[in-house]
């Protein structure tokens, strides 16, 4: 049980060491020599490691953004909501998500070894955090005991099985390869950005085919871009809010066109060090990968984190980013005004950034610059609601962390189970 507790919380939780196993195991399957098993096998840590560094930075970069949508909107606390609370929950149930993580990570190699969905979930954080939703859901729902381990075991395998499998056709469409797919809480947005892209657009028309004049040429540049972008979203919201008022609301003692400035090339740098990683992990965990494949299961196809695709579109990343947090600022108001929901819900910055952003990228291979556009809008709104249609499911555990990082396939999952649950309980 300690070895299990080991691999569970120390590997398992940790994408770096994870994904270098996997390599390291897949060179030596190749027999490969040892200093390539070495070499590789440290790059890609190395490559993980420098992806989510910057995803980190990214994360930074964006989140006062929120404190900003708080003051502007004058959003309250949810004084309805009474969680137990993410950190207690986890303290709680931490041996139970742990064994749920492994038992479904088990039957997801069993069904890529004897059946045709071959993808096999790679990205370890994930594998954590949907069984913590789904034994919230179960517990929500009045289930105890094993019955709890049971239903997020058979609900985790559901997922990491079936949502890489949908999303796979995308990616090969995107890519022009079918040597990974995405393990990601992306899935449910990206399929319906893509098909509103279908259904709108014009793919013909690309993100990434964008023409400036000579003088601007360098907006070309994703690292200029994004910069330049961000920084005006930071100064615009700071005017809006209050020229004056700003820097105690952004929590910055510089002024607010200094903090702007520097969240923007904060955010540039961030991307910039991200696509790095995402270059170098691919590099190394697809050839590594392919022993896996080749000798224990036969045409395996790893499913990775979202960044991986990021570096194939990144002109419709930061489009998807900056239009759903419109739409989905727009959608807030209206709940605002309306009542539709009895508690409060918050701007996601995150989810709009990585989810929608990456959901973007398959509405631009579907319906083009037109397509990316109204897809991610109409994500944006679906995020939302999807968000405030999840909290009655987790109300009473985990409410507060789905309100910050929900509104995507953990929500979605979350509604779903949250039904399932409260029918076999």
């Amino acid at each position: 049980m300690g070895i299990i507790d080991f691999f569970i919380h120390e590997i398992l939780r940790e994408p770096a060491l994870f994904l270098g196993i996997i390599a390291c195991l897949g060179l030596l399957i190749q027999k490969k020599e040892f200093t390539e098993v070495i070499s590789g096998t440290i790059k890609t840590i190395v490559g993980v490691v420098i992806l989510t560094q910057g995803t980190g930075i990214i994360v930074n970069s964006i989140v006062p953004l929120s404190e900003a949508f708080n003051e502007l909107y004058q959003i309250p606390t949810n004084e309805m909501l009474e969680p137990i609370g993410a950190d207690a929950f986890i303290v709680e149930y931490g041996s139970q998500i742990g064994l749920v993580m492994l038992l479904a990570f088990m039957i997801n190699l069993l069904v890529a070894r004897f059946t045709a969905l071959k993808n096999v979930f790679l990205t370890g954080h994930m594998l954590f955090w949907f069984p913590f939703i789904f034994i919230a859901t179960a517990t929500e729902a009045g289930m105890q005991g094993a019955s709890v381990v049971v239903f997020a075991t058979i609900m985790t395998s559901l997922y990491i099985v079936i949502s890489p499998a949908l999303i796979k056709p995308l990616v090969t469409k995107v890519t022009g390869s079918d040597s990974f797919t995405l393990g990601h809480p992306t899935i449910g947005l990206s399929l319906i950005a893509a098909y509103v892209g279908k259904l709108v657009g014009n793919k013909e028309k690309s993100t990434e085919d964008l023409k400036f004049p000579r003088q601007i040429e360098f907006l070309r540049e994703i690292t200029i871009t994004s910069s330049l972008v961000i920084f005006l979203v930071y100064f615009v919201m700071a005017l809006i809010i209050g020229y004056g008022n700003a820097p105690e609301i952004f929590g910055t003692p510089n002024s607010v066109l200094t903090f702007s400035i520097m969240q923007g090339v904060l955010f540039g740098a961030g991307l910039t060090i991200m696509l790095q990683g995402v270059r170098m992990m691919l590099a190394e965990i697809i050839p590594a990968f392919k022993g896996i494949s080749d000798k224990i299961i036969p045409n395996a196809i790893p499913a990775l984190d979202c960044p991986i695709i990021f570096p194939y579109a990144p002109n419709a990343v930061l489009i998807g980013f900056i239009v759903s947090m419109i739409s989905s600022t727009l959608a807030l108001v209206l709940i605002g005004t309306t009542g539709i929901f009895p508690f409060v819900i918050l701007p996601l910055t995150i989810t709009c950034f990585f989810e929608i952003g990456t959901s973007a990228i398959f509405a631009n291979a579907t319906g083009g610059l037109r397509g990316a556009i109204i897809g991610s809008a109409v994500a944006g709104i679906v995020m939302i609601f999807l968000v405030g249609l999840s909290i009655p499911f987790l109300q009473n555990t985990v409410s507060d962390w789905i309100i910050v990082f929900g509104g995507n396939d953990f929500s979605l999952w979350g509604i779903l189970s949250g039904l399932l649950a409260n029918l076999f309980s």
